[in-house]
């Protein structure tokens, strides 16, 4: 979100050169600085929109998934389960 100041749980519009999606930011100090980090198994906000579907031609197993977002705050009623609980794990 640019903003150093975000807030969890926070609606956030993401965005790829491929698609949007809306999620709930984690603010963490896990990562590092500039790199955003999604689960793929989440059908509310499914990252593998936001990557190439390619392949290897060999393997046949996705291309690593990993491309530039922009990231801005988006409105709670934008999310696919706005008011659904959120759990996090025991980390």
């Amino acid at each position: 979100m640019g903003d150093p100041a975000a807030e969890d749980e926070q609606a956030a519009r993401v965005s790829s050169r491929r698609s949007t999606i809306v999620l709930r930011a984690w603010v963490t100090q896990r990562t590092t600085v500039g790199v955003v980090f999604i689960p793929m198994h989440f059908a509310e906000a499914a990252a593998n929109l936001l990557t190439i579907d390619a392949l290897d031609p060999r393997a046949k197993i996705p291309e690593y998934k990993a491309c530039a977002v922009r990231i801005v705050a988006a409105e709670k009623k934008d999310l696919a389960r706005p008011d659904a609980k959120v759990g996090r794990g025991r980390y």
